[in-house]
Parts: C-alpha cells; structure tokens; sequence
C-alpha cells in the first residue's frame, strides 16, 4: 500500500509540473523577467559547470534512492546515498572550495555528512519511512542553498539563462 502512494504522489508531481510548464508555453504570454535577490557565486565558466554537474549528480542519486525506496531495496538505498556522501567533496578542486563563500561550504558539507548518515541508517535499520524523513531533511537544505544562491560565470553572461 505505501509502495503505490509512493507512486501515486510521484505520478501526480510529475502531471502538475508538466501540466504547469505546457499551460506557460501555450499561454502565449511574454513575461517580464522577475527580480533575482538570491547571492551571486562568480565563477569561471569550468568551475560553474563542476558545481552544476555535481547538483545533477545529487538529483540522479536522488531519483535512485526514490526507486530503491519504492521497491523497498534498502541496500540500493544505502548504495545511492553513500555516492553522495563525503566521497564527492574530495572531487572539488581546493582553489574552487576557496572561492566558496563560508556558509555555501557548510552547507554543502552538511548534505554530504547527511547522505553518508542515511546510507548507514537504511542499511542498520532497513526503515523506508525513516529513510524518506531522512532523504526529506537533506532536500530542504538543498532547497534552502537554491534559494539563497545562484551562480554566475561573468564570461557567460547574456549567453544563456542564469541558475
């Protein structure tokens, strides 16, 4: 019964998102671009790009710890979050982790301190509905990061959207 909730939900965010993003390009409406209050990171074009791929990283590792919990398969749920957990810090370069601002890091940190801690958990106690508050708490940080920053690479500017 929770493994079809689960996909139900899943099912049901997806329709809304998509229904939301087909309404906006058949609307045809122009609108003005909105105010970005979020804190810009200037960062070179390559740096930008590692930063970016890392986050895409995170929602892959993300979509596979939904599915193992879907199954229930709580290995698979502690292989997908330990590929986010503090291995991945070692891969920024320590020149880009300099450019970082203090809280940035911090955070970034917590979130991988915080999927180390849940591949430990799914794998001792095996509990799909801790995992998800668990998978929850991590999310709202990146949530929080996204709403207090963007980043730029002053060389791309005016080349494509902003993040």
């Amino acid at each position: 019964m929770k493994r079809w909730n689960l996909g139900v939900g899943a099912v049901l965010v997806s329709l809304a998102l998509n229904g939301a993003q087909a309404a906006e390009i058949h609307d045809g409406h122009s609108h003005a671009a909105a105010v970005d209050g979020r804190t810009v990171l200037a960062l070179a074009p390559d740096e930008r790009a590692m930063i970016l791929e890392e986050m895409r990283m995170f929602l892959a590792g993300v979509q596979k710890m939904t599915a193992a919990l879907g199954r229930p398969d709580m290995p698979a749920v502690a292989e997908a979050a330990r590929g986010m957990g503090q291995r991945m810090v070692h891969e920024v370069p320590p020149a880009l982790r300099t450019k970082l601002p203090l809280e940035f890091r911090q955070l970034g940190f917590s979130v991988h301190r915080d999927f180390d801690q849940i591949a430990l958990d799914a794998e001792n106690m095996k509990d799909v509905s801790y995992s998800l508050n668990q998978l929850s708490g991590a999310l709202q940080k990146c949530v929080s990061c996204h709403a207090t920053y963007q980043i730029r690479s002053p060389a791309l500017d005016g080349l494509h959207d902003k993040d």
